[in-house]
């Protein structure tokens, strides 16, 4: 056999070292470097790609999603754009804060002094110093050195994941959430915001985390199902008698402000507008209408207490009442009695309260209302779902604080209604996750609270001024200039003061709150995008192409950063949005790291290749769950036999002598790219609607058939030189090999990359994607795909043939029967040298039927004879 083999194919081509290898390489290239010179808005296509927490590992929800992301980069890359594909970290935020601490065994105490040199209890904690007893107290300087550093650690572990995952970023384009610029671009949002009045503090009830001592937004509640008791109190109307209440949480009696009822409730009606007395500390509260009372819940009239649950504090809005608060931040009894109580019993009963938990505070309630005898019955036990901040483990309060908002169309209609338009303009894919923004949008109740009381995050650049006896005049807020950004207030000084009139009468105090980190990570288009300062990568990338995310994320950073461009450009972010689904255990239960049933990446990229790991990912559609069995890794598996595949094939077909312009006339030939064209389409049409799983699944079926059929049915004519149409298959397998390595690239980039570098000096990733009119100029005459499939039915006929009649399939066989309906006969006709070829069948005969069969085998002698002997002796 004469050959024309690559001198570069290896002997024994292997996926082990590839992903080192091609790293390597494709920086050294630049491959995936974004490169602007000459370029214009049409010519780019950007991504604005999460930046994933900074905090800990990577798991295997990362890989997934972040999969579906980079087979689009590469798609589009080959398609010919120049791919703006950034990686940001997302590295301020309580996440990191708590790793520090249990990293170091650390706490931050913002009134010590910083300390030079700091050394840390320890390094590589986990969870070991979880207690803040076991905590050694740090400057807040000191706590957030360690921040950075840790952060930065975790970031290159986490390149180094991506890299081997082999995504194609560009490493020349990252960005930290709290690096200096966008510390800046950040804080000149939020000033901006303000300066429109879209930013604003407000005094009024916050959910509120007794653990972490932090405000939290409504994106980030999540309810848990408790057990709790309805307890049955009796309130005394003037005329002696009682009116019923039931109540999960009488530690809150004493911030009773009013009793709400339906007021369509004919049972309450005559009571509406009067006055009754709270049990034990005997304040009057009035009985009002509100149409969110339920008739059916409870006694059917509900206490307002300031404030239990949200629903209260829309009662305390609307009904304009007083707050009565008695929950401090720390989750306790505030040490003096609310306004409202002043009878010597009722301060008497606070103060058996004051300074407890509320867990202590409910049962020492009980107890008065037992004794007093104004407890009704027993309490009944429920489960009930209670709110909780998604990171933390007790429930919620709500407390009245001081906090900054910025208006989200909760009490906006033209600016919901613009937020609700823009997301009907964007493209969703997969579409029925619009309906989760718009649900979102719509049930907004209240602007967001973006001011944290954390330590590592962008500063909030506002100063207070302090009047004559040294209080803040949070009226009067001095916001930083353009010119004075980044600031930190807590050591940066406002214009016209010096840091010695800092915490002074008549002097000044810093903002010590945070941003939340949504309000950072809302900006990142404009953060990898270069807003205001780069202004023409900016007209270069914006508005993005592609926002890509999970599905649990569209309440938080898919609408946050749709209301930022909303409020500062006037336009929404991107052209498209693609949700990924969750990763799920064999249980069907999402995989997080709280409930701990995370499978971290490292090992499974290292245990059955990148490739194979980026085809489990890519073969699920968008929007949609996958399950992962880490021990029985199904999708994994067959991942890793088709990029095996896919090396041992590309070096069978490169193994034939080949020529430049030779057409294909062959008809099997021409049937086979012509699937190969259709498959191109299909596969084409599918990557343009980000269906990257649809796209694999027609690659990969022809591209069995194409190993399984095809390549059998012709190898004889393409190892045969004398045959005259054996140019004809080479060209044909060489033009296939060519067009499935490009389909297969953006899945499988390091085994189609090694390939492809056997014989092509450029690489794959930025060749030109395979499209239906390079078929034009190699097929020559008709072409038809039935040919192939009935060429492919009758070889599995005369495999069968030969394991029935047990010969091996290199059996020479004197004659058989192919018989088969009169369409497929025709068909038959134009592969029958090949079918007799691969068959070893000396005189192939095709016979119409009503049915395929494949009959009259007719062994030759010394094989027959072989078999009988081997038949005698096994007797």
């Amino acid at each position: 056999m004469v050959t024309n083999t690559p001198a570069n194919v290896p002997e024994k081509p292997a996926l082990e070292g590839l992903e080192s290898k091609w790293n390597g390489l494709w920086e050294t290239a630049g491959t995936h470097h974004f490169k602007r010179e000459g370029q214009t808005r049409a010519s780019i296509f950007s991504i604005d790609t999460p930046p994933p927490t900074a905090s800990g590992s990577l798991h295997i929800g990362h890989v997934f999603s972040y999969t579906h992301t980079d087979v689009i980069a590469r798609f589009q890359r080959m398609l010919g754009k120049e791919v703006f594909y950034p990686m940001g970290w997302d590295d301020n935020g309580l996440p990191t804060e708590r790793r520090v601490q249990n990293y170091y065994g650390v706490r931050c105490d913002p009134s010590l002094p910083y300390e030079t040199g700091f050394a840390p209890p320890f390094e590589g904690g986990d969870n070991k110093s979880s207690k803040a007893a076991d905590q050694k107290p740090i400057s807040r300087k000191n706590f957030i050195e360690l921040c950075e550093r840790l952060t930065v650690e975790d970031e290159k572990q986490f390149e180094d994941v991506w890299r081997i995952l082999g995504l194609s970023v560009d490493w020349k384009q990252t960005y930290r959430t709290i690096g200096d610029e966008s510390l800046f671009v950040s804080q000149l949002a939020f000033t901006r915001n303000v300066e429109r009045g879209e930013a604003y503090q407000a005094q009024a009830p916050t959910l509120w985390d007794v653990t972490f001592r932090t405000a939290v937004a409504q994106a980030e509640l999540e309810d848990k199902e408790m057990p709790g008791a309805y307890h049955r109190l009796a309130f005394h109307k003037p005329d002696g008698t009682d009116i019923h209440i039931e109540t999960t949480r009488p530690e809150l009696l004493a911030a009773c402000v009013a009793l709400v009822a339906h007021p369509d409730d004919d049972r309450f009606k005559p009571l509406f507008n009067t006055m009754v007395t709270t049990p034990i500390f005997g304040v009057e509260v009035p009985v009002l209408a509100h149409h969110l009372a339920q008739p059916d819940k409870g006694s059917g009239i509900a206490m307002v207490c300031t404030f239990g649950d949200l629903t209260d504090v829309i009662w305390w809005r609307e009904l304009d009442l007083p707050i009565r608060a008695v929950i401090g931040f720390d989750g306790r009894l505030l040490p003096e009695a609310p306004e409202g109580i002043v009878s010597d019993a009722g301060l008497a009963a606070y103060a058996e309260l004051a300074g407890k938990t509320v867990f202590s505070a409910k049962q020492t309630v009980v107890e008065m209302l037992t004794a007093s005898g104004e407890m009704i019955g027993e309490p009944k036990p429920i489960v009930h779902p209670v709110k909780f901040f998604e990171k933390g483990d007790k429930p919620l309060e709500i407390v009245s604080t001081r906090q900054w908002y910025i208006k989200n169309g909760a009490r906006d209609e033209v600016l919901r209604e613009k937020l609700l338009g823009f997301g009907r303009d964007l493209e969703w894919h997969p579409e029925f996750m619009r309906v989760r923004y718009e649900n979102w949008v719509g049930g907004l109740s209240g602007d967001w609270l973006i001011s944290r009381q954390r330590f590592f995050g962008v500063p909030i650049p506002v100063w207070y001024p302090l009047d004559a006896d040294g209080n803040p005049v949070f009226e009067k807020p001095m916001i930083a200039t353009r010119e004075q950004l980044p600031v930190d207030p807590s050591t940066d000084v406002p214009s016209g003061f010096t840091e010695a009139q800092r915490g002074v009468a008549n002097g000044f105090v810093g903002e010590v709150d945070v941003m939340d980190t949504w309000a950072t990570s809302s900006l990142t288009p404009q953060l990898a995008g270069g807003w205001e300062r780069d202004e023409e990568l900016f007209s270069l990338v914006w508005p993005f192409d592609l926002r890509p995310q999970g599905q649990d994320i569209i309440r938080t950073w898919l609408f946050s950063t749709m209301l930022r461009a909303t409020l500062e450009l006037g336009e929404k972010p991107w052209k498209h949005a693609a949700l990924s689904g969750f990763i799920v255990d064999p249980d069907r239960k999402k995989m997080s790291k709280s409930k701990g049933n995370v499978v971290t990446p490292a090992d499974m990229l290292e245990q059955h290749g990148s490739d194979a790991v980026r085809y489990w990912a890519a073969s699920s559609r968008l929007g949609t769950d996958a399950a992962f069995d880490p021990q029985n890794p199904t999708q994994i598996k067959i991942g890793r036999r088709l990029a095996i595949k896919v090396l041992n094939a590309s070096k069978f077909i490169l193994s034939f002598e080949s020529s430049d312009n030779v057409q294909v006339t062959n008809a099997l030939d021409l049937s086979m790219l012509a699937s190969l064209r259709t498959v191109v389409a299909d596969a084409t049409a599918a990557l343009t609607n980000y269906d990257h799983a649809k796209a694999l699944e027609v690659t990969e079926s022809f591209f069995w058939t194409f190993c399984d059929d095809y390549l059998e049915l012709v190898k004889e004519r393409a190892y045969n030189l004398e045959h005259p149409e054996q140019a004809s298959a080479v060209a044909a397998l060489r033009l296939a090999l060519n067009v499935m390595l490009r389909l297969f690239a953006p899945v499988l980039p390091f085994a189609t990359a090694e390939v492809w570098s056997w014989y092509h000096e450029d690489s794959i990733h930025r060749s030109a994607w395979p499209v239906v009119g390079e078929f034009d100029t190699v097929m020559v005459g008709e072409s038809d795909p039935a040919i192939l499939v009935a060429a492919s039915a009758a070889l599995i006929g005369i495999r069968r043939g030969k394991t029935d009649a047990k010969a091996s399939q290199k059996t020479v066989v004197l004659s058989a029967t192919v018989n088969a309906p009169a369409a497929m006969v025709a068909l038959l006709t134009h592969a029958l040298d090949d079918l007799r070829a691969v068959g070893r069948i000396e005189v192939l005969t095709l016979a119409v039927a009503d049915e395929l069969s494949v009959t009259d085998f007719e062994l030759a002698p010394v094989v027959a004879a072989t078999i009988e002997s081997a038949t005698k002796l096994g007797n």
